[in-house]
């Protein structure tokens, strides 16, 4: 093969090459001005973030309680139980019997002593009636002064000894009243700690009490939502084991647990509840229409289980954490989003964060149409 020869084809595999680096050069380009482009677009409906005034619920949970508990003890002790009356879930009234002690003894020592008072009313008959003969013999000048001070002594010994005769058989009666162990309140029994046969020490508790059988809801408020809580406000309580009963908010404590920084409202149920003291149970207060953030209720999704809206910002969306206060089918108040700015409602959950779309123009505004693509220089 000739120089010349060898030097043309080698001319032509160069031109080929250029040809085909410049064909591939011109197929990229297209393909970063496509992925510059976005590609498609979901078209979607978007609504304006706004200050209204919305009916509000707020939501708390805690422990059922008793709105009052009364223990109940003996006064007295020393005795044996021979007679318990009720049980745990039994409604008494008060000043019904619940206990029956040994009385036996305190009986007999009651005769005891109410005899013991009958002679001391004797001796004070006995020692007036002296008394009276001396005051008369001394005015007439027979009896020496120091023979009325004897009489007028022995009077009063009497008397003294009445009066402790009748305080000792007073405290044998109330000791012997004591030995009935009565109901202080009415109430529900909700636990016994004495059996028959039992010896009781004074001041030992047999029973515990619920007040009148009025039970509350202590239920736990978040401090940013405390506010809004007031006395006399009602209230939907819900337990997964009891059902459901309503309540009226009794009264709000002014504290606020420095650790938890959760508040506490009483909730006081309504008669009826199947709810016990110690369960679990959850508070909806209705606190009235109060000035919140509100965002349609279809602009809000979950992602990862947690709450926000598709925000947009130009052409692109932004996925807006944001916390859930309460909601209706209409309108969900939220907070952790400015008002004023744009929300995508129909069509958010087809999109991803950084995506393009098209905004639908509103209902009887004129359609808007896409930009021209600039012409290329």
């Amino acid at each position: 093969m000739s120089k010349t020869t060898r030097t043309a084809l080698n001319v032509g595999a160069m031109a080929l090459s250029a040809f085909l680096l410049a064909s591939c050069g011109g197929h990229g380009e297209d393909k970063s001005e496509e992925k510059a482009g976005g590609g498609s677009r979901q078209t979607v409906s978007v609504a304006t973030v706004s200050q209204t005034s919305l009916n509000r619920t707020v939501t708390a949970s805690g422990t059922v309680s008793a709105w009052e508990e009364v223990p109940v003890a003996a006064e007295t002790g020393g005795l044996t139980a021979v007679a318990v009356y009720v049980d745990e879930g039994t409604y008494v009234r008060q000043g019904q019997p619940l206990v029956q002690m040994n009385d036996v003894l305190l009986r007999a020592q009651l005769q005891q002593q109410q005899a013991q008072v009958q002679l001391a009313q004797a001796n004070v008959s006995r020692d007036d009636a002296a008394l009276d003969r001396a005051q008369q013999l001394k005015e007439r000048g027979f009896l020496s002064q120091a023979s009325l001070d004897t009489a007028l002594a022995n009077q009063r010994s009497s008397t003294a000894n009445l009066a402790a005769a009748r305080a000792a058989l007073s405290e044998t009666q109330t000791r012997l009243s004591q030995s009935t162990i009565r109901a202080p309140v009415g109430g529900l029994i909700i636990s016994r700690s004495v059996t028959k046969g039992q010896i009781i020490a004074a001041g030992t508790e047999l029973f515990r009490m619920v007040r009148d059988g009025r039970l509350e809801l202590d239920a736990q408020v978040p401090e940013t939502e405390l506010g809004l809580v007031r006395a006399g406000q009602s209230a939907t309580v819900t337990s997964s084991e009891a059902g459901q009963t309503t309540g009226s908010v009794r009264i709000v404590t002014p504290e606020v647990n420095a650790t938890t920084r959760l508040g506490l409202a009483r909730i006081s149920l309504a008669p009826g509840a199947q709810l016990r003291p110690g369960m679990f149970a959850r508070a909806d207060i209705a606190v009235g229409d109060q000035p919140a953030t509100t965002v349609p209720t279809g602009a809000v999704l979950y992602r990862e289980n947690k709450p926000g809206v598709f925000v947009l910002n130009g052409d692109r969306v932004h996925f807006q954490p944001i916390t859930v206060l309460s909601r209706t089918d209409a309108q969900t108040a939220v907070s952790g989003v400015n008002t004023g700015v744009r929300v995508v409602v129909d069509g958010a959950g087809f999109l991803n964060e950084g995506d393009r779309v098209n905004v639908a123009p509103a209902v009887g505004a004129p359609a808007v149409a896409p930009a021209a693509p600039a012409a290329a220089k």
